[in-house]
């Protein structure tokens, strides 16, 4: 005897609803195109404008950090004892 293979109707290739017939692809690629034009126009934006500098009291210090570091101090000697 012959086994028959029937398809279901849950089955894409069988009933017509293919992945661009579904609403839900189409937008998750309207999002995902959204994203990255976002994301195009961000670092467009941010390469066409100059970030003003930051105004400092002194020109060495940058967010109570210094630019320079001291040098350290020097050790004190072990006095040996006899």
């Amino acid at each position: 005897m012959r086994k028959v293979w029937q398809t279901r109707k849950s089955d894409v290739s069988g009933n017509g609803n293919h992945w661009y017939q579904q609403p839900i692809a189409w937008l998750g690629i309207v999002i995902f195109v959204a994203s990255l034009a976002g994301c195009v126009h961000l670092i467009v934006l941010a390469a066409t404008h100059e970030d003003p500098p930051i105004p400092t009291a002194d020109k060495d210090i940058s967010f109570r950090i210094p630019a320079t570091r001291d040098p350290p101090e020097a050790p004190t000697p072990v006095k040996k004892e006899p």
